[in-house]
């Protein structure tokens, strides 16, 4: 499984996350009915809440990997870079920008977030939506990150988001799993940047991340542009973009690899 937004985003979240009541540790079940009372008082509809936790329980796996997650970039970036950087995966990566060329165009217009760069994140993250996006309940998922106490605040609010995402019918209950700290969709998004960044591209009134590919393109350039990317301007070491970059993956190897892809797919 590819390194996920986690790593990327969990310094600005734990600075932003809001404050939420619930006791970490102690019974599983008081504290998701503890988060049941928050999630309410934050607009969750009961029959939301009711369907999301039926039957939740931790998850001993999500943990175990959560605790082995520290220290993941321990490869060089010729190391990383030479695994991720591959012709098969440069040949898929241009064909289809040619395939989404009028849409890619529109994108980087509005947003001014280079089509080679998307299409390298994109393609980083998830094979372009053919790899593995996570296959776990995201509920269950972060009630159980939620309720070990190492992080809860983090957690509650992105338990909380998850929640808010099905209450706008952006995804179905059925269709909110992925990966092991509940990012989600083809390009990897936590619940809370979910909500913060995701963009309705294709009009059909929601934020469809697992599905639309012009959602995912938008919502992608969205959240590096809301962080200050500069139009126009280099992305590679070094530069203010590079920065800016950090807010997406604060590995300097992940995002040197995600400038190098980026370059190939300029070249002919």
């Amino acid at each position: 499984m590819l390194f996920r937004l986690f790593a990327a985003l969990l310094a600005t979240l734990t600075l932003s996350a809001p404050a939420y009541a619930a006791q970490c540790g102690g019974d599983f079940n008081t504290f998701v009915a503890n988060m049941s009372r928050e999630a309410a008082s934050a607009g969750v509809s009961r029959e939301v809440i009711s369907s999301a936790f039926a039957g939740v329980t931790p998850d001993a796996n999500v943990l175990n990997f959560d605790r082995r997650q520290r220290g993941t970039f321990r490869k060089s970036f010729e190391e990383y870079a030479a695994t991720r950087v591959i012709p098969a995966r440069i040949k898929r990566a241009k064909s289809l920008m040619g395939k989404h060329a009028q849409l890619l165009t529109r994108v980087e217009k509005q947003f001014g977030v280079p089509k080679e760069l998307l299409m390298a994140i994109w393609t980083l993250e998830s094979d372009n939506g053919t790899g593995d996006m996570g296959k776990l309940p995201v509920v269950r998922t972060l009630a159980t990150l939620a309720h070990d106490c190492r992080r809860t605040e983090l957690f509650q609010g992105e338990l909380i988001a998850a929640l808010k995402i099905v209450q706008r019918g952006d995804l179905p209950l059925r269709d909110l799993v992925g990966a092991f700290a509940g990012e989600l969709g083809q390009t990897q998004f936590l619940p809370s940047s979910y909500i913060k960044y995701g963009v309705d591209y294709d009009g059909n009134g929601h934020v469809d991340l697992r599905h639309s590919v012009p959602d995912v393109l938008a919502s992608t350039a969205n959240l590096l542009k809301t962080n200050g990317w500069q139009a126009g301007a280099p992305f590679g070491e070094g530069t203010p973009n590079f920065q800016v970059m950090r807010e997406w993956n604060r590995s300097e190897v992940y995002r040197k690899t995600m400038a190098l892809f980026a370059e190939k797919l300029g070249q002919p």
